[in-house]
């Protein structure tokens, strides 16, 4: 069992509408890049980075680099969550 400490991490690193379909997207779209999520949400590549480093800080996201591009994946939690979001 988490601590209420360690939830509150997770929940507030998702705690936003932007962070969450960012969520949902590399949920569909394993290894989509920075890039690829700016384009798809039709968002400013530096608004993406700056919630992408905080679901990253919270430990939703992982990034894998693939020589000069940087993918971006699930962590174990950042499923959880998604599949909770999906059932609430």
């Amino acid at each position: 069992m988490k601590t209420s400490k360690q939830l509150e991490r997770y929940f507030k690193g998702a705690a936003n509408h932007r962070r969450l379909e960012i969520l949902f997207l590399v949920a569909k779209n394993e290894g989509i890049t920075l890039e690829g999520i700016a384009e798809a949400l039709n968002c400013n590549i530096k608004t993406i980075s700056e919630h992408t480093r905080r679901l990253l800080q919270a430990g939703l996201l992982n990034k894998k680099y693939h020589g000069r591009s940087v993918g971006h994946y699930l962590s174990p939690y950042g499923k959880m969550l998604v599949d909770f979001s999906k059932k609430f």
